[in-house]
């Protein structure tokens, strides 16, 4: 067994079968489960804005009794698109081509995979739901589609309509067993917390088809469960694997290994897998981020919010505008960091409720709504970052021995993450438990390059408390 690639066991149930073997899979169907969520509901794209118009007039022409059904879904992917990326010009050909066949089922299939790749090269759930369409279009003269159940699936993943993407990938693997069918099981486990079971569903994917898409799930398994050395390692082999023939895939690879490597205090390192990633795309959010960390990380406060002006400029999402108004803040620009936050608080709810409930509690405000996002948020998702904000928010609002169950429910996986350690550590000093508190906050302060400039200094003053 090839020992580089041997797929580190991570599961009980699982202690052997675990090599990679045979050819790289070419097509990229894997999801991105680095950063916070991606819940963008109306989208920047026009042709979302297209898509919700007519269906806004479909439901209103219903409830006026006038019996007119839906748009038709191959209509709707095929609203007019318009750009000059490569991804783009794909999608007008793509469309094109269905506008003139006879047996469109294949090229709806490839237009909804286009979707995804714009969806995720434009950080716009708008394709997400254009891809949707294709799928059932595809399912309207195809029930049985196979091909428009794994699409639709992974299109509800991303969605974060994790339950019934579960079901589709059920399904799937009942059906046919094929590999990225597994990689869906696994991608909506893992966000319902049911990580022994995710484990068993990418096993799965590994030994019927290794590739790029496998190792980065697995390098997210192991960090997960606290192998950062495992993780650097895979997640090194995936974006060799991927190379420049997907460059939005490579860039992520490399946008997610900076930061496993900055975690690891390799800041040198760090920088130039931030520089390969910013190499392949020169715009890409992530990649821009993970610099600013790394520039906030040395105390360069001006850079990192010149970064993230531009990192936010690209992906507004509340996770980004936070991180832009501590830059800003670090760098003295006060104003604009309250500018930012204000915005945050404002239109945020709707893009990512766990990260503005996060964001509300280490500010303390809003405390009560800080406690019902996080909430609601475990509706949906049970992963280890939801725990930790309803453990957040519910130790702010003094229900400490609540605060303190789901706190230790997220460190039960093992997870290294300075946040996580944060939180705990304060959590468990307020339920009286000090030794503990203080070995959580060792941990924290061991990861410090991780946190946000507010959470350095509630970790300092957490620390001089005990």
């Amino acid at each position: 067994m090839d020992g580089y690639l041997r797929y580190r066991c991570l599961s009980e149930k699982r202690v052997a079968g675990c090599a990679l073997k045979g050819e790289l899979q070419e097509n990229r169907l894997n999801k991105d489960t680095g950063v916070a969520a991606r819940r963008q509901l109306l989208g920047k794209s026009l042709a979302l804005l297209f898509v919700l118009l007519l269906l806004a007039t479909a439901v209103g022409c219903r409830a006026a009794g006038t019996n007119q059904p839906s748009p038709d879904a191959c209509a709707l992917a095929l609203a007019p698109h318009s750009g000059n990326t490569s991804i783009d010009l794909e999608i007008i050909r793509l469309q094109d081509t269905a506008k003139h066949s006879t047996d469109r089922s294949q090229i709806f299939e490839r237009l909804g995979w286009a979707y995804v790749q714009k969806a995720r090269a434009a950080f716009d759930q708008g394709f997400y739901k254009l891809a949707e369409q294709c799928a059932d279009c595809i399912s309207s003269h195809q029930p049985d589609s196979q091909e428009a159940l794994l699409l639709k699936g992974y299109v509800l993943c991303n969605l974060h309509r994790f339950k019934e993407a579960e079901a589709i990938a059920r399904r799937l693997t009942e059906r046919r067993s094929a590999p990225f069918d597994y990689g869906l099981l696994g991608d909506a486990l893992m966000e319902q917390g049911r990580l022994n079971e995710a484990i068993d569903a990418y096993q799965q994917m590994v030994d019927l088809k290794p590739g790029p898409q496998a190792y980065t799930r697995i390098a997210h398994v192991r960090w997960l469960k606290g192998d950062l050395e495992g993780a650097i390692e895979m997640m090194r082999k995936a974006a060799g694997a991927i190379g420049t023939r997907d460059e939005e895939s490579a860039a992520w690879a490399y946008s997610r290994l900076a930061l496993y490597e900055l975690q690891a205090g390799s800041k040198q390192i760090a920088e130039r897998a931030c520089e390969a990633a910013l190499h392949l795309r020169n715009d890409y959010a992530p990649a821009l981020m993970v610099r600013a960390r790394i520039c906030l990380a040395q105390n360069q406060n001006e850079q990192a919010a010149q970064l993230m002006q531009l990192a936010a400029g690209i992906n507004p999402l509340p996770e980004y505008k936070w991180m832009l108004a501590e830059s800003l803040r670090a760098a003295g620009h006060t104003k604009d960091a309250q500018d930012i936050e204000e915005e945050i608080t404002e239109r945020g709810v709707a893009d990512d409720p766990r990260t503005v409930a996060l964001f509300l509690t280490t500010r303390g405000e809003r405390l009560a709504d800080a406690v019902s996002l996080a909430e609601q948020e475990t509706d949906v998702r049970g992963d280890v970052f939801t725990l930790d904000a309803l453990a957040w928010a519910l130790a702010a609002t003094g229900k400490a021995a609540e605060a303190r169950d789901q706190i230790m429910r997220a460190l039960a996986e093992g997870t290294k993450d300075a946040r996580l350690f944060y939180h705990a550590g304060s959590i468990l000093a307020r339920a009286g438990q000090k030794q503990e508190a203080r070995l959580m906050l060792s941990k924290a302060a061991a990861l410090k390059q991780m946190l946000l400039p507010t959470e350095k200094e509630g970790l300092s003053n957490e620390l001089k408390g005990l």
